[in-house]
């Protein structure tokens, strides 16, 4: 990305292309590229808005991307054991509604860090959003906005934070990863804080990129080092094509499954090829060039001793701890002074055989609040419905944070998948406060009665 995007009109909507300088770095034909794009990705469009069920807009993210370019968003570590951990918890719960209950209304409303927020969802920092539909984060996070739902910017992303929250009406939120640095660091944290990022999230489960097999048995970091290689050599096409940086991609070009995907090639295209990391700038005012995310995360892991300095850079705003899997992190989180914790095993993504975060979440939150804690709990990881955001919050959660789910609905349809997502959320956990039957209909009302407790219950 290049200074000529570093003011974006904000009456252009993102993800829905009004000119070519909106996209990563210029490309040949690209307006026919954008405009092409547009009309591939309305028909997505118009199927996500019809999705019943975030599986189901699963399943067309996966029928649009193809399986190399959806595999880091989907794969877990090893042998993913703790992301289906993750989601197995939540199925094998047994709820306990309350019969000849009617409400003439519900009220899932409450608030985050003291902000209010139209249901307990926040929408989770995911790397590389970018990679799913031109412009991601933006388009994600105006649908969080208009949701009324708070929006979570990773580091590790491919909008400027600046043109994110532009995007966004609401309130958002910055995930700090340390690439480059403490200096490159404070950079961000500047920035973050000059574009109106209410909070900070710090993630601590990253000392090392998790073993994700699924990555390395994909050849997507032999396409990544071509395009890297080609966009700044100054070789023209049957030099580089020489050099052997276009392997790849003709391999890709000939294989005749990639072209059930065009709808996905087409915005890839339009938006450049392969994003830049704009909110990381390892020389003030040039954007970080794109690499696999998981050598990112082994340069880039936040330890205790960095939270003075980051306490002192941010200020008085609120700090977030993301990726706290035990009490003893939790209670060394809140001696340095976080707001709040997530309670987070990284989707499954880091360390394999973790308990499911919901279980942990029953561990921890209960020692908690015993301790007269004042901390706000969050749960990340295996959300996939409303009656799981029920679930989550009677287990001692204040709020759930939703990364996976909404990856895979932007994927599926941009704008309209984003906002489906969070719709479909709202509308189920408004219909679960319904059908459980409890206090006058308000998530507030929402505790352990739910759950049903056997008493007499034979083998």
């Amino acid at each position: 990305m290049n200074d000529r995007r570093h003011g974006e009109d904000s009456g252009r909507i993102p993800g829905l292309y009004t000119d070519p300088s909106l996209a990563t770095r210029p490309m040949p034909f690209q307006k026919l590229l954008l405009a092409a794009h547009r009309r591939a990705g309305a028909k997505w469009q118009q199927r996500a808005a019809a999705a019943p069920a975030i599986a189901d807009l699963i399943e067309l993210c996966f029928k649009r991307l193809p399986k190399d370019a959806i595999e880091y968003f989907r794969g877990g570590a090893g042998d993913e054991i703790s992301s289906k951990r993750n989601k197995a918890a939540f199925q094998d719960v047994y709820l306990n509604p309350n019969g000849a209950v009617r409400f003439d209304s519900v009220d899932p409303s409450t608030t985050l860090l003291g902000t209010p927020v139209s249901m307990p969802l926040v929408v989770a920092p995911v790397g590389s959003m970018r990679s799913l539909w031109p412009e991601g984060e933006a388009v994600a996070a105006k649908a969080a906005s208009e949701a009324g739902v708070i929006y979570a910017l990773s580091t590790l992303t491919g909008t400027r934070m600046e043109r994110v929250k532009e995007a966004a009406a609401g309130p958002c939120w910055f995930q700090l990863y340390l690439v480059g640095g403490k200096e490159v660091s404070l950079r961000g944290i500047a920035r973050a804080k000059a574009a109106g990022y209410q909070a900070l999230i710090l993630t601590i489960d990253t000392a090392v990129a998790g073993n994700r097999l699924g990555d390395k048995r994909n050849r997507s970091s032999q396409l990544i080092g071509e395009i890297n290689a080609a966009s700044t050599s100054n070789a023209g096409f049957v030099g580089n094509l020489a050099r052997g940086l276009y392997n790849e991609r003709i391999r890709q070009a000939i294989n005749p499954s990639m072209w059930k995907h065009i709808s996905w090639i087409l915005g890839f295209l339009a938006d450049g090829q392969l994003m830049d990391f704009p909110n990381i700038e390892l020389v003030p005012g040039s954007p970080m060039r794109f690499a696999p995310i998981g050598e990112q995360l082994a340069q880039s892991a936040v330890t205790w001793d960095d939270l003075p300095w980051i306490r002192k850079a941010w200020g008085d705003g609120p700090i977030i701890i993301k990726g706290v899997h035990n009490i003893d992190d939790a209670r060394r989180a809140e001696r340095e002074g976080a707001a709040a914790i997530v309670i987070s095993n990284h989707g499954g993504r880091q360390v394999d055989r973790t308990p499911a975060t919901l279980h942990m979440l029953q561990e921890i939150a209960p020692q908690l609040q015993a301790s007269g804690s004042s901390m706000e709990i969050y749960l990340d990881g295996g959300i996939r419905t409303g009656a799981d955001i029920a679930i989550a919050r009677a287990s001692g959660a204040r709020a759930v944070l939703v990364g996976t789910a909404m990856a895979f609905s932007l994927g599926a349809g941009g704008p309209a998948g984003a906002a489906r997502c969070l719709k479909i959320f709202k509308q189920e956990l408004e219909d679960t406060l319904r059908l459980l039957g409890r206090g006058r209909g308000s998530i507030d009302d929402i505790d352990r009665t739910i759950f049903y407790e056997f008493k007499h219950r034979i083998g």
